[in-house]
């Protein structure tokens, strides 16, 4: 696996890797109602790219063959927005080496704190990296009541 800063061809395989994680990963946690809301038409590959040519750092995990398997991104205040993994290639270590990269990058840019909303699944990834649950976050997506988790972690 190698990580790399995204390229806008990374995109449609982004949206790819967001809904199949999504309805794949997320059905172990979330209801059926609640998996299609979360998967619905508000990421597409369009959206995608425009958000990660915002100056945002963007990190792609990649296999061997140079194929997308992961992704994640660092806003300037130290939000980590997305954190994603091919369902095909999940609990092996990518997301946290992915997370290991935006730490490292948030300290290079003076970050002093690293937040996220991280939902059922990805949560104890970012347990394992060191983030603290704040609270639970009741939230509604396309009318369908749904939660994930407010988290952080200081850094140093």
């Amino acid at each position: 696996m190698k990580i790399r800063t995204y390229r806008a061809a990374d995109a449609p395989r982004m949206e790819d890797i967001f809904r199949r994680a999504v309805r794949e990963i997320g059905r172990h946690f979330y209801t059926d109602d609640q998996v299609t809301a979360w998967s619905g038409p508000r990421v597409t590959a369009e959206r995608l790219n425009l958000n990660y040519m915002d100056g945002r750092a963007t990190f792609i995990a990649e296999d061997e063959t140079g194929r997308a398997i992961a992704f994640s991104d660092l806003e300037a205040d130290g939000h980590v927005d997305m954190l994603y993994c091919d369902p095909d290639h999940a609990r092996k270590g990518i997301a946290s080496a992915l997370l290991a990269a935006i730490e490292r990058d948030a300290r290079a840019c003076g970050i002093d704190r690293l937040y996220t909303e991280a939902s059922e699944a990805a949560r104890p990834v970012f347990e394992k990296a060191g983030f603290t649950v704040m609270r639970r976050r009741e939230l509604e997506v396309d009318g369908v009541a749904i939660h994930n988790w407010a988290m952080e972690k200081p850094l140093d």
